[in-house]
């Protein structure tokens, strides 16, 4: 099928890249076309059952990836209008400023981008006011200088964790309110808080939203984009190669594949790929031609390289007194983001997770959590379990990375190993505190987030890298506004670009340098 006259801008993926990227075209009158690989996700009571969700897995793609050994492993990706916000925990962090430049770390360099958080900054402002987020501007001493302050205040810290916060506070340390995209009602002091109906908000990492009160990219982008007459969404059109002209300089077609048709062609002036780092990149390798043997925008051979997903720990303490939070997710501390007075290397950041309950516990870990605790029922441990989550920074290795088998399917050699001393060392700053935060000093309970998957590799949810942009060709795929340096109309909005990954959650970076991106089309088109 050839669509006629051809598009303005085609967008492949609705996630935080490619739907931002959609409602910021939208108002511009031209003619968009998102291509989504999946549908909608259906709004059921599984939404927020912890045993429908994380141990069978129901909304996870049913795909197999390969790892460096060619062994299958189930990745943590799924295919919805909104990507994978529709399951992200909805922290929305903004880099540091010296993310932005280059950093030395034990095990080796983060590299520095090609524009600086100054660029970067306004688009931060905007996508907070975009997606909710709630927040206070100031409370982290080490964040970067802000424009303007969230529109709205933070979500208020329930007793337990307002007690952790004055801890914390009592150690010297400075923790804050964790900024977080959800729609929340407000009380009549203007705080936000949680409404009467919105009872089960806890579920929140991991899970969808069945109220739709979680700020993901369908429910604020997507959905008012195609309020816009010109905007056009095709659903379960999973892409399969972009075709160029004779010169290779300008991709002429889009080939998806259709419940009804296995091969529809559609065209536009600029077309956008923001499918995840790795399946973009998988795209980009699978549509070498003879101009683009090595695949599109791959003449520098970076394409597929560079892969980065965080080196993640979530650990749960058992607080001596009961936790009877409902919505934990509200406490951060960067106090040891940098470095610490001990360790001269960045170590990372501490968040608090959603709230464990007994099911996530014996169906995640049943092994860890009889062994570390038998007097102890799951029922009752969750009750006292107090959930952080600990992020370091991963480097981006060139042979981390991902390729594609003859038969297409995708391969992730990934180091597993990379860049851990930080993290080693922040959980122990936790884990010996915990005394003095009011929680067992035996009973810390660690894991990794994604031990339900049973395999590390599988842990995408913070995919980054594989595409990254620079100023010079020869080390880089894509330019400061993220079109390929090899062709004229093909652009990557994804986590793709990310040259770094700094030691927070990637979204609202990737939001950010959307609608900086966005501006830039706007400008191209006219």
């Amino acid at each position: 099928m050839d669509v006629l006259p051809p598009y303005d801008v085609i967008v492949i993926g609705t996630g935080a890249g490619g739907g931002t990227l959609a409602h910021r075209l939208a108002p511009s009158g031209k003619r968009i076309l998102v291509l989504e690989r999946g549908g909608y996700l259906p709004r059921e009571r599984d939404n927020w059952d912890s045993t429908a969700v994380f141990v069978k897995g129901k909304y996870r793609a049913p795909e197999f990836w390969l790892d460096r050994n060619g062994d299958e492993f189930p990745p943590e990706v799924n295919y919805y209008v909104g990507g994978n916000t529709k399951f992200y925990g909805a922290a929305l962090f903004r880099l540091r400023p010296e993310d932005f430049g280059e950093l030395r770390h034990h095990d080796g360099i983060s590299p520095a981008w090609p524009i600086g958080y100054d660029d970067l900054e306004p688009y931060y402002t905007r996508a907070e006011h975009l997606y909710l987020v709630h927040g206070r501007h100031g409370e982290d001493p080490g964040e970067g200088p802000c424009s303007a302050q969230y529109a709205y205040p933070p979500v208020e810290h329930e007793p337990r964790i307002a007690q952790l916060s004055r801890d914390l506070e009592k150690q010297g340390l400075h923790p804050f309110h964790l900024p977080i995209g959800v729609n929340l009602t407000q009380d009549e002091h203007g705080r936000a808080t949680h409404s009467s109906v919105c009872i089960r908000c806890d579920r929140v990492d991991g899970f969808p939203c069945l109220l739709r009160a979680k700020s993901d990219a369908q429910v604020i982008c997507v959905e008012p984009a195609l309020a816009h007459p010109n905007v056009e969404l095709v659903t379960h059109a999973r892409v399969t190669r972009l075709e160029t002209d004779p010169t290779g300089r300008s991709v002429t077609g889009v080939v998806a594949e259709l419940p009804d048709e296995p091969e529809a062609r559609f065209s536009a002036d600029v077309v956008v790929v923001a499918c995840g780092a790795v399946n973009s990149a998988a795209l980009l390798l699978a549509s070498a031609n003879d101009r683009h043997p090595r695949g599109l925008a791959n003449s520098s051979g970076v394409v597929g390289r560079h892969y980065m997903r965080h080196n993640n720990l979530a650990l749960m303490a058992v607080s001596k007194e009961p936790n009877d939070t409902r919505f934990q997710k509200t406490l951060a501390l960067h106090d040891w983001y940098l470095g610490a007075d001990d360790w001269e290397f960045p170590l990372g950041g501490i968040q608090m997770l959603g709230k464990s309950d007994a099911e996530q516990i014996h169906g995640e870990a049943p092994r860890w959590a009889g062994a570390v605790t038998p007097d102890l029922p799951f029922e009752v441990l969750a009750h006292h379990a107090v959930d952080f989550w600990l992020c370091g920074e991963d480097l981006p290795r060139p042979d981390n990375r991902v390729t594609l088998e003859e038969d297409g399917r995708i391969r992730l050699t990934l180091d597993e190993g990379n860049n851990i001393e930080g993290l080693k060392r922040l959980r122990h700053k936790l884990q010996h505190m915990l005394g003095r935060l009011g929680m067992h000093e035996h009973r810390l309970l660690s894991h990794s987030i994604y031990l339900h998957k049973g395999m590390p590799i599988g842990a995408t949810a913070h995919q980054a890298g594989t595409v990254r942009f620079g100023t010079d060709p020869a080390s880089s795929a894509l330019d400061v506004n993220c079109k390929a340096h090899d062709l004229d109309n093909l652009y990557v909005v994804d986590t793709s670009f990310f040259p770094s990954i700094g030691a927070v959650n990637p979204s609202l970076t990737a939001m950010a340098n959307a609608l900086r991106v966005g501006d830039h089309l706007l400008e191209r088109l006219g």
